[in-house]
């Protein structure tokens, strides 16, 4: 985070004695990344974070790519998945490479344990749901539209409201460290005018809990690709006051600016959060371009170094059909995309969409992971094909014409027409 925040009880000088009301110290941790340099937090225990009694290694997370290695466009539906269970432990990969993991989960229970993610940051888009992310640093309320940024080393407990409805939660695991876009930031790190949010969109901690018990607390650890459980002889959220730049935070997308322009932007507008080796965009409801002439919908484009995945938390989508709520479409690099037939002509002249997804574009190639299979829609890769021929059927069953049919059918009528536009039948013009 680009600024500095406190809670509870800290000594007026680092690395001083800051005492126990029985005249023991507290102990002090350091918490933060890139060695001693990078952004940090010292946090102040009523124990030693150190005295663990056990340790185990639990299981194998390692993800495994699906067989089927064919370069096409592929679209999956979430909603096939079956949900419940845990909101750590029941996560569902989607997609991954060496510099970020993709997984999808719908829980229902609370965990027991304490969970930590020690080898990647945590970037959670709350789909559906709400309630409160535990955390050393404090309780961090959650809704509907937040971006919750975890990052890594951060020990936390997911509380779900399931009485306010039910949890879909998008996770994206950055092996590096997630932060705002570098063109939004000054040379001190704040925030500048002209960037799509500042930092009274954020949500941080404001409620300090602290919890002096003796016991058996699990600590569930994910380090090297595997789970490890550790037994910690004292509650771990014993923090009595902290201070720093590093802490859980959220952002609601709802929040997010959109930048629009004369004529079509392009999706670096969208952007939101980067990390090492990709973005992670945020399509929002806005206006749409107000040239008279301009196609808001997208442009079809080759993104020579770069995978896109969509995730679409809204039922409608400007470029795309077949659209519902929780799917999700990849469009590797190395072939073209763009809008399905039909769509660009229709989104001239509109004045604005209500479009809301999570888009994430990674620089290295992803790897499909095996758990998707059941859930794919085998047809999406020929779906632009498929969609051009179902609009000439439907526009000559409608006039009666051959092609070229009439300019516009209805507005939205994909096949340009070679020769002096005609009208047959009331929607023909």
């Amino acid at each position: 985070m680009p600024y500095y925040h406190s809670l509870g009880r800290v000594p007026q000088k680092r690395h001083t004695v800051h005492r126990r009301p029985d005249g023991g110290l507290y102990s002090e941790q350091l918490v933060g990344h890139e060695g001693f340099t990078g952004t940090s937090a010292l946090l102040y225990h009523v124990h030693p974070p150190t005295t663990v009694k056990s340790v185990r290694r639990l299981r194998d997370m390692a993800l495994e790519a699906d067989t089927d290695e064919t370069l096409k466009h592929r679209k999956w539906f979430t909603s096939r998945l079956t949900g419940g269970g845990s909101p750590t432990l029941d996560r569902v990969p989607l997609l991954f490479n060496s510099d970020i993991a993709m997984y999808y989960v719908a829980p229902d229970e609370i965990d027991a344990h304490f969970y930590r993610n020690a080898q990647a940051d945590e970037v959670v888009y709350v789909a559906k749901g709400q309630g409160t992310l535990e955390t050393q640093f404090g309780d961090l309320p959650y809704r509907a539209g937040d971006y919750v940024v975890i990052h890594r080393g951060i020990m936390h407990r997911w509380k779900l409201d399931n009485a306010a409805g039910p949890t879909n939660l998008l996770v994206h695991e950055s092996r590096s460290h997630v932060r705002p876009p570098k063109r939004y930031r000054n040379e001190f790190g704040q925030l500048i005018e002209g960037a799509p949010y500042s930092e009274r969109d954020f949500g941080v901690p404001r409620e300090l809990k602290t919890y002096d018990e003796l016991g058996d607390f699990r600590i569930l650890v994910k380090q090297y690709d595997a789970l490890q459980e550790y037994i910690l002889d004292h509650h771990p959220f014993d923090v009595v006051g902290w201070d720093g730049c590093f802490y859980p935070w959220t952002f609601n997308i709802h929040d997010f600016e959109p930048i629009v322009g004369r004529v079509h932007q392009p999706p670096p507008v969208h952007q939101t959060f980067q990390g090492d080796g990709f973005v992670i965009c945020s399509f929002c409801p806005r206006p749409y371009d107000f040239d008279p002439n301009a196609i808001p919908a997208p442009y079809n484009h080759s993104n020579v170094d770069s995978d896109e995945v969509i995730f679409y938390a809204s039922e409608d989508f400007m470029s795309r059909k077949g659209i519902e709520f929780g799917a999700i479409t990849h469009h590797p690099d190395g072939i073209p995309h763009g809008p399905h037939p039909g769509r660009a002509e229709a989104s001239i002249g509109q004045k604005e969409t209500k479009e809301l997804a999570v888009m994430m574009d990674s620089f290295r190639p992803l790897k499909v992971a095996k758990q998707l299979a059941p859930i794919e829609d085998p047809t999406y890769h020929t779906s632009w094909i498929e969609a051009q021929h179902a609009m000439v059927s439907f526009c000559i069953g409608w006039c009666g014409h051959q092609p070229p049919p009439c300019r516009r059918f209805c507005g939205t009528c994909p096949i340009p027409d070679a020769a002096t536009p005609h009208s047959s039948g009331s929607s023909c013009r």
